[in-house]
């Protein structure tokens, strides 16, 4: 109260100390006019001055400085003792200090006791330091004044309190407080202490900053605690003082309560506080943490600490100001302030997280420890990459914690971004750092990870200087030039970024990205189009005169790889020119928004592009392969659709005149020559009346080149014509209709004559001249065939969006040319196992596939066909005739283990030779574009007429049948499992050509996982058509045949093809819905889309359902399908696909145990089989279908004893290649994979329960204690298995998992027991007696183990009989914790095999168990403890007897 009265007063005392200070100040300037006695010495009779003087100090008056005669400590010494020895003592002092204050009454005398003395000459040689105290100060050094003179200043100061500064520039009260400072002792700390906190109360505001500051340097360590109480009451009430007051409480020894109420304090306020004073407040905050409550203080400061609010409002506001101020600094120096306070923020937050390891540790754990991901701040990310440049040791563990939080979806891209925008200031200076952990990021093998480490680098670029982006370019061209396949394309796509978003920055960087030519050796096609696009922009945008020396580097480069003698030079030249040509013909008219007379080429340019496109096809023509990429690269480009008109109709008239004089001939102008099979025009559509149509001339050109080849007279001299290869014929096509379609808007009629065309071929069935042809005619057949195939192809890929129905009616029909010519190619390959075929994809990873020397592939080849694929296109390809399911006959129908053989003895022929499979040719087959598969909307026809709108005009139905529909969804799949399955899950093995994976999906590559995820969502609704009518194919030969699998009149070959269609529809759904890109939030819509086509089917929902509802509805659809699956393969693929849409629902229990109850259903189920398999089931799927089972059920224990329990026994009492009846899928063969599974399932179960605590209540003990029962039955019931089934497989994983079990109930269960075994003495006896027969059990199996010399199961032996000695260990602690300990006893147990014999090898002196064990037993009645006497003995005997096996 008293010090809220000095302030209420201060206005009226400020008035009068102005008027005195102005009185004052008049003397002073007279004093400065007489100048001749500012120099004079101070004369006078008092005490004071005589003292003074006699000690060693001159007064002066005026300005001058006092003078000092002796040294500083000389001086406090003499004084000491004058003043101790004068008679007066104690009365002297008073007088001194009277004398002092009558002398400090004049300003001028009392600021040069203020100021530091000066020295004479003669002393000032003789001393090292030239610094001198002042004369208050030299005083207050002297004990005996000490007290006195503080009291004396206090007074006095109040008088300068509310003064404007002297003209000299001297601030009076803070020269005084100055005096105070670094004494060498304080005679009274407690009163001084009380003194100033007094002053600061009635100061005004800026002198109390000060006061409050000077503290640590005025009091002495005991008053610490003193202080630290006073200053933490004054902040509650000043809150202006905040920072002084917490910049002195860092400085101060303190109480730790006291530390942590001030921090609460403070925390409190956090949310108000302003920029400027966020530093100080920090270091206090971080200052007063310690080990025990760091966590919980960095948490509370993580979320009250929102610098989005404080920084961004300032940055505003500052901009708002420079708007309104554009003349003057102000803004400029707020902006600045404002900026200097953020970065002293974080230099405060620097130095605590690198020098206190305990801050930055638990910084990390509290944002490892956030889980929503709304919860997660810009700040967040600022922090893990400032610790992570700061501190050394933490680095690893930033990367988990980043790694984690990326994969959960709580820092994304918005996040990142926002981090950057924030705190740019301070994420530049750790620049390195960033681009270090970018590039460790970019080394992982998650897509999600790779993509921040991409944004890493992105953000670094657009928020950095010029030096942080020179240091961006040159890291992403080392990941370039890494050689590594995923950090190459993640590299170019984020230089492709940048070129869009800052391309004058990357303008300057260009000769680091030039620098990457020399490393197109180990690029692929895709990542050499990238470079040069990215080249080729940076030369040729708008700003030509900066850019003319790319140009000229870039020209030379192309010239160079075109002219090159060795090939793959060349095809990178030719990739290189085309994308260059590309971007100097763009078409600018989109982006430039200009009138279309300005938007086509100028003639400079036509000129340009022209001359670059000719120079190409001159370099290439003597070579088909490179011609081929020509054509394909250039197909690419018009098909991005960026060609500028000019550029494209001079492309259209040269290629459409080429391909007519290369490849098309009149039919009436029939192929004369002496070729080795007679030629006939084949696969036409259209019966000619008059010889008036055109025909494609492939074999005559085939059969040119092939006898050129072989060193013949017939060359491209002798022949008017040039000699074109065949192998450019699809290709050229594809570039003549895309022409055509960009031309005419998607019009084909100029070339809809080479859809119904025929060819120039031979009869290509052999029949029965395929055993006496000769090789060299094998191949020959072989390459024709090839050929047609990629024609034909290429047809369907360009006609198959033509909208009349006679069109689609003509692209299905060639789809089933398509299918019968595969078949015949099987044929022939069957017998030709060295044949080569030619070339359909051009890109330089089929360099790799076709070396000069055919050795290698031959040998590739025949191990591949003796492999064979997942699912052979034979499959697909072998079809009776087309209209097998139009016929109404589906009764005759029912796979049998004998039919099922019989189909693969007609398809195999007699020798094994003949299991071709095309799979392993997929790279020399065209590539069917996405568009092809709109196709399979003409819908697959079982019993019913397909829809009229097809063919309204139509005389004559064609159908899309099943061999062409599997043909669609196998090669559909293929495309989907390449583009939408994570890269981890594809990796290529180590040493494997890295091309190998990508071969034959360039056109593929060309667009995004998002537009093929879209594309497939579109033919969602068609697929679902045909699987509907799959499902009810089955479902009606089920019905037909009364549930009975074996059908008399089944047609398997039909059967076969539908059960593949089934399994490819199920396997491309799968493939949609797990694609990890529904996980980012711009394709959310897409997957509302998939999942809306497959609610619809059930029937029509509400526009605007919820997630929920959508996953719940399509579950249900789905699931419709498990009746009516013909094979297990199929059957798992649902149960993948229907967890695969669990997954995604926020609710899945309700649905688990229908995948529970699913996955039963099908081990429950008998599945067709053939005769020479023991099981038609893939042993890794029903390992995969079993554990589903068991981690989906709601009991583990009880599914386990079901199996163990009814169906293991069913199997042991039935015929020996007989299955359990309930079980059908568990056979004898397949017990193995059941018994491991519900071994490892177990162990998995017990390991997962928490142990019991003595705190818990009696309820959960007894449940505990019943579960463990159930346990330990489960796994008695499945040890005992071994006596049966003693197979390696089965010991070992016996072995395995005993030991693993045995462990669990060591930490789970052994704890319970502890403290269970009084109140429920029965049940713990019973349940270590079930167990010890167990682990006696395991001990029989290590000496069966060891009489076997087996080491695959001997080397888990030792771990197993530590684990049981342990148990027994264990038992006995239990026995002495509940006062048993004269209960224990043990005995020694018999080596045994696994029937229980004796092993004959021991030692006679061994004594008895069983006979002890008994004994025990029979006394349990009397005493309880006895019985569990015998239990811990019989642990005890069971591996004691490890000594005895030995």
């Amino acid at each position: 109260m008293a010090s809220k009265r000095r302030l209420s007063k201060s206005e009226d005392k400020e008035s009068l100390i102005e008027d005195a200070s102005k009185a004052r100040k008049q003397p002073l300037s007279k004093k400065t006019k007489k100048s001749h006695v500012h120099n004079e010495v101070e004369e006078n009779d008092s005490v004071f001055v005589k003292l003074l003087k006699t000690s060693g100090v001159i007064l002066k008056t005026g300005e001058s400085q006092n003078q000092l005669t002796v040294d500083q400590v000389v001086f406090q010494k003499k004084l000491f003792q004058t003043l101790r020895k004068h008679p007066s003592y104690p009365k002297i002092i008073e007088e001194f200090v009277s004398g002092l204050e009558s002398y400090i009454e004049d300003q001028d005398s009392f600021r040069n006791c203020l100021l530091s003395c000066e020295r004479l000459q003669d002393e000032e040689a003789s001393i090292g330091t030239s610094y001198s105290k002042s004369l208050i100060k030299l005083l207050l050094g002297i004990d005996i004044l000490q007290p006195a003179i503080i009291k004396t200043l206090f007074e006095k100061l109040p008088e300068f309190l509310f003064e404007n500064v002297n003209s000299d520039g001297l601030n009076m009260p803070r020269l005084i407080i100055s005096q105070l400072k670094w004494l060498d002792r304080i005679v009274d700390g407690k009163d001084l202490t009380t003194k100033l906190m007094q002053l600061i109360s009635i100061a005004p505001l800026y002198l109390q900053h000060d006061f409050v500051t000077s503290l640590p340097e005025i009091l002495g360590d005991s008053q610490h605690a003193d202080v630290g109480k006073e200053l933490s009451d004054l902040l509650m009430e000043n809150t202006p003082l905040t920072v002084p007051i917490l910049d002195v409480l860092s400085s101060l020894r303190l109480d730790p309560k006291l530390l942590s109420q001030v921090r609460q304090l403070v925390m409190g306020k956090l949310l108000s506080v302003k920029l400027d004073d966020l530093p100080v407040i920090i270091k206090f905050i971080l200052h007063s943490v310690t080990a025990a409550d760091a966590l919980e203080v960095i948490s509370e400061l993580r979320e009250k600490l929102d610098l989005q609010h404080c920084i961004l409002p300032s940055r505003l506001q500052a901009s708002q100001s420079k708007l309104k101020n554009k003349g003057q600094s102000s803004s400029g120096n707020q902006e600045n302030s404002g900026q200097d306070c953020v970065i002293l923020f974080f230099d405060v937050i620097k130095s605590a997280v690198r020098y206190e390891k305990i801050i930055s540790e638990a910084w990390i754990k509290a944002i490892e420890s956030t889980a929503s991901v709304s919860e997660h701040k810009t700040f967040d990310v600022a922090m893990l990459l400032i610790i992570y440049s700061t501190n050394t040791q933490t680095k690893k563990y930033i990367e988990r914690v980043l790694r984690n939080k990326i994969r959960s979806g709580c820092f994304q891209e918005q996040l990142l971004q926002s981090a950057f925008y924030i705190h740019y200031l301070v994420l530049k200076d750790i620049c390195p750092s960033i681009l270090s952990l970018a590039q460790s990021l970019l080394h992982s093998l998650d897509q999600s990870i790779i993509l921040f480490g991409s944004l890493l680098y992105k953000y670094a670029f657009k928020f950095f200087d010029t030096y942080c982006q020179q240091e961006v370019v040159g890291a992403l061209v080392t990941h370039i030039c890494s050689g590594n396949e995923a950090e190459v394309d993640t590299a170019l796509d984020v230089l492709l970024e940048l070129v869009v978003l800052n391309l004058s920055a990357m303008k300057l960087n260009v000769v680091f990205v030039k620098g990457i030519l020399d490393y197109l050796d180990n690029m692929s096609p895709q990542q050499i189009r990238k470079l040069f696009y990215i080249l080729s922009t940076l030369a040729f945008s708008k700003q030509h005169e900066a850019s003319s020396h790319i140009q000229d580097d870039m020209h030379l480069v192309i010239r160079k790889q075109l002219s090159s003698t060795i090939f793959k030079y060349k095809l990178i030249g030719i990739i290189g020119a085309v994308t260059m040509a590309g971007i100097m013909a763009a078409d600018r008219s989109r982006s430039l928004n200009l009138t279309q007379g300005r938007t086509d080429l100028s003639t400079e340019q036509y000129t340009q592009v022209t001359s670059l496109l000719q120079l190409v096809h001159s370099c290439s023509e003597q070579s088909p392969q490179a011609s081929a990429l020509y054509y394909d690269e250039f197909a690419n480009l018009i098909q991005g659709g960026k060609l500028a008109p000019k550029a494209l109709e001079w492309v259209g008239q040269t290629i459409f005149n080429d391909f007519q004089d290369a490849f098309v001939v009149d039919f009436c102008v029939f192929a004369e020559g002496d070729y080795p099979f007679p030629v006939k025009a084949l696969y036409g559509l259209e019966e000619y009346s008059s010889r008036d149509g055109i025909v494609i001339n492939l074999l005559p050109l085939l059969f040119s080149q092939d006898f050129a080849k072989d060193g013949g007279r017939m060359t491209s001299k002798e022949s008017d014509q040039k000699l074109v290869s065949p192998l450019c014929l699809a290709p050229y096509f594809r570039l003549l209709r895309l022409c055509v379609e960009k031309q005419h808007n998607g019009n084909l009629e100029e070339i809809d004559g080479l859809l119904d065309c025929p060819i120039f071929l031979t009869d290509l069935d052999p029949g029965e001249r395929l055993e006496s042809m000769s090789v060299k005619e094998h191949s020959f057949m072989c390459s024709l065939i090839f050929l047609t195939l990629n024609w034909f192809r290429e047809v369907v890929n360009a006609f198959c969006q033509q909208t009349s129905p006679e069109m689609k009616g003509k692209v299905l029909t060639r789809l089933k040319h398509v299918v019968e010519l595969q078949r015949i190619l099987e044929k022939y390959l069957a017998v030709t196992p060295d044949y080569v075929p030619p070339l359909a994809n051009f890109d330089l990873e089929t360099l790799d596939v076709t070396p000069p020397t055919t050795a290698a592939i031959s040998a590739k080849i025949r191990k591949q066909g003796k492999i064979g694929g997942r699912k052979q296109k034979a499959d697909g390809s072998k079809t009776s005739s087309p209209d097998t399911l139009s016929k109404e006959d589906s009764s005759e129908c029912d796979p049998t283990p004998s039919n099922r053989s019989k189909l693969e003895k007609e398809f195999k022929g007699k020798e094994e030779k003949t299991s071709v499979s095309l799979q392993n040719y997929h790279a020399f087959f065209r590539e069917l574009d996405i568009e092809v598969f709109s196709v399979m909307r003409c819908g697959l026809v079982t019993k019913f007429i397909l829809d009229t709108e097809m063919h309204t005009e139509a005389t004559e139905i064609v159908q899309l049948q099943p061999p062409e529909l599997l043909f669609l969804l196998e090669d559909l799949s293929q495309k989907l499992e390449n583009m939408l399955t994570p890269s981890v899950a594809r990796r290529i093995p180590f040493l494997k050509s890295k091309g190998n994976r990508n071969i034959g999906f360039s056109h593929l590559h060309q667009r995004s996982a998002q537009e093929i995820a879209h594309s497939i969502v579109q033919l969602l609704a068609p697929m679902c058509n045909h699987l509907e009518n799959i499902h009810n194919y089955f479902q009606c030969l089920a019905a037909e045949n009364h549930g009975i699998v074996d059908g008399p009149r089944m047609k398997v070959q039909e059967y076969h093809i539908m059960s593949s269609c089934y399994q490819r529809l199920l396997q491309i759904f799968h493939g949609l819905f797990a694609w990890s890109g529904f996980l980012q939030p711009e394709n959310h819509n897409l997957l509302y889309s998939a999942l809306e086509v497959l609610t619809n089917r059930l029937k029509q929902g509400e526009p605007d359902q919820s997630l929920e509802e959508l996953l719940s509805q399509s579950f249900n659809y789905l699931q419709n399908f498990s009746h009516s699956v013909p094979s297990f393969q199929c059957a798992l693929y649902l149960i993948r696909l229907l967890m695969v849409i669990l997954e995604k629902s926020t609710a899945p229990t309700q649905n688990k145990e229908k995948i529970a109850s699913l996955a039963k259903q099908f081990l429950c189920r008998v599945w067709p089989s053939g005769e020479k398999e023991k099981s038609s089931i893939p042993t890794e799927q029903l390992q995969t279908l079993l554990s589903i089972y068991l981690e989906h059920t709601n009991s583990v224990l009880k599914a386990i004893e079901e199996i163990a329990g009814v169906g293991v026994p069913e199997l042991i009492n039935s015929p020996k290649d007989a299955s359990s009846s309930t079980f059908p899928t568990l056979t004898r063969h397949t017990f193995v994979i059941f018994f491991r599974v519900m071994m490892a399932e177990l162990e998995k179960t017990v390991k997962g329960l928490q142990a019991g605590t003595a705190a818990d209540s009696q309820q959960i003990h007894e449940e505990k204690l019943l579960y463990w029962n159930m346990a330990v039955r489960d796994f008695s019931i499945l040890i005992s298995l071994i006596k049966v089934f003693d197979s390696r497989p089965v010991l070992h994983v016996c072995l395995k998992y005993g030991r693993l079990f045995v462990e669990a109930f060591l930490k789970q269960c052994m704890p319970l027991l502890d403290f269970s075994f009084r109140k429920h003495r029965e049940d713990v006896l019973s349940l270590l007696e079930t167990f010890q027969l167990d682990t006696r059990l395991l001990h029989h199996l290590c000496g069966h183990s060891k009489i076997h010399q087996d080491t695959k199961l001997t080397k888990h032996v030792p771990l197993l009989k530590k684990t049981l000695e342990l148990l027994v260990c264990r038992v006995k602690a239990m026995l002495i914790f509940n006062n048993c300990r004269e209960a224990f006893w043990l005995g020694n147990l018999k080596n045994r095999d696994l029937q229980g014999e004796e092993i004959k090898s021991q030692n006679s002196e061994e004594s008895e168990d069983d006979t002890a064990s008994q004994v025990s037993k029979s006394k349990a009645t009397e005493d309880g403890e006895e019985d569990e006497v015998s239990d811990g003995e019989k642990k005890q005997d069971s591996d004691e007897s490890d000594d005895d096996s030995n």
